[in-house]
């Protein structure tokens, strides 16, 4: 019980891991199915945006399968430590959540549209785990980076929790925030679940079964 309580407590800065000035690992950069840059900054009328939604491996995979995704990276976000290595972040000695950057085309996919996504593809209820995955790097998190984004994000967890309140689930316990900085993740785990990695590979990610009141898919999206 002392371990367990120990990977669900948030360190504070004092209390982190004090990482490094670089990145302590190589970084191919390029995406294993969109054959974008991950580590690119946005193209022009583009925005970025960076959740959490638990195991980032799966996560990702929601994000990239949209259309007006333009790339998408795993990586680190929301802690004290600087350029964390994956085995920092799962100590739960670092803040960092795993998350994943979703850099889009709003003339495409609205972010309403990307909010249903990360809303109905885990259960953003559940604290400091998701599912079987228990740690404050599987926390769920929302890091803006526009106004609008952090308006629309408030708007939507406010309309989602009263469906879940409804449905007699739980509080939304979130954490949204404007994004700080971002770390990427070691190359293995760019991509993870693409069929030319691990298609049959580890994912942990399930909702709620409640769809949120946002966005408007496509039919094949």
């Amino acid at each position: 019980m002392f371990g367990l309580s120990a990977k669900t407590r948030q360190v504070g800065a004092d209390e982190a891991l004090p990482g490094r000035d670089a990145r302590p690992f190589s970084l191919t950069g390029t995406h294993t199915v969109l054959g974008t840059r991950i580590d690119a900054e946005p193209p022009a009328g583009h925005e970025e945006v960076v959740f959490g939604m638990g195991c980032f491996w799966g996560a990702e995979r929601e994000f990239w399968q949209l259309p007006g995704v333009w790339t998408t990276a795993v990586g680190y976000a929301g802690g004290h430590t600087p350029h964390p290595t994956y085995e920092e972040v799962c100590s739960s000695q670092t803040g960092h959540a795993e998350v994943v950057r979703v850099v889009f085309d709003p003339a495409r996919i609205s972010y309403a549209d990307l909010l249903k996504t990360f809303w109905e593809s885990h259960d953003p209820t559940q604290g400091m785990r998701q599912g079987n995955d228990v740690g404050t790097q599987y926390r769920s998190t929302v890091y803006w980076t526009t106004e609008a984004q952090r308006d629309a994000t408030l708007a939507a967890r406010d309309a989602y929790a009263r469906r879940l309140s409804d449905a007699g689930i739980g509080e939304i316990t979130t954490e949204i925030a404007e994004l700080g900085d971002f770390y990427y993740a070691e190359d293995y785990h760019q991509q993870y679940l693409s069929d030319a990695k691990n298609p049959n590979g580890y994912c942990g990610l399930a909702g709620t079964g409640v769809a949120c009141p946002v966005g408007v898919l496509p039919a094949d999206g």
